[in-house]
């Protein structure tokens, strides 16, 4: 059983996606915030899978809650999955900086939710690696690191090979492309990868294309062709 908790500003919003959640199998509604403050108690309190988190809210913003819910986390800490009305949204940007797994847009259809709720709490890919990199691209460079926030990672921690995947990771290949350009097996890819988010302290494959940009490791323009 998958426990989500649903924080959303808009009523009748927050209200469609408890309504979906209690009516498929396998989901349980952990709660409903309707702000980021309210989200980060609820967190807390019921210490769910899977948040599903709007990203524009007055007051404490979904970027803000994220990092909040995330830093206060015992471990398993919850996955967040960020809604958003358009991908290529900067406050997106903040939150997968933040650490959150993934987004989705808001006009996805029931079984897209549902299937992105489940990925994310099994640690999956919630969509092709290239549109994360094409909304890290976007911003990366453009804005720097956050006032309040420290350097990015050194990446002198990593092995020659987990320097390698996690650029091609950044550069918008899927585990099996990197393995075929590397050959090297898919569950190695995973390992490398894993291995690498442990080191640099990160929580989901996102925040790894963050830092890969933020520290110089992929310029913008750069595919993985």
């Amino acid at each position: 059983m998958t426990r989500v908790l649903v924080v959303d500003d808009q009523f009748l919003i927050r209200a469609g996606l408890v309504g979906l959640l209690e009516a498929a199998p396998g989901f349980e509604v952990a709660g409903e915030a309707g702000d980021g403050a309210e989200a980060v108690r609820l967190a807390a309190e019921t210490r769910p899978d899977v948040v599903l988190m709007d990203i524009r809210m007055p007051g404490l913003n979904g970027i803000e809650a994220t990092e909040r819910i995330l830093a206060q986390a015992t471990a398993p800490a919850p996955r967040v999955l960020v809604l958003t009305t358009f991908d290529l949204d900067e406050y997106v940007y903040g939150a997968l900086r933040a650490g959150a797994s993934g987004f989705l847009l808001k006009d996805s259809g029931p079984e897209r939710l549902l299937a992105a709720v489940t990925a994310v709490e099994g640690g999956d890919a919630l969509f092709a690696p290239s549109v994360t990199r094409r909304l890290v691209e976007a911003f990366a460079r453009q804005r720097g690191p956050d006032p309040g926030t420290g350097p990015p990672p050194d990446l002198e921690v990593l092995t020659t090979r987990e320097v390698e995947v996690l650029e091609l990771t950044a550069r918008g290949l899927s585990n099996l492309e990197i393995a075929d350009r590397l050959y090297i097996s898919e569950a190695t890819v995973k390992t490398h990868l894993n291995r690498t988010m442990t080191k640099l302290d990160l929580g989901s494959r996102a925040q790894a294309v963050v830092v890969a940009y933020e520290t110089g490791l992929v310029k913008p323009g750069r595919r993985g062709g």
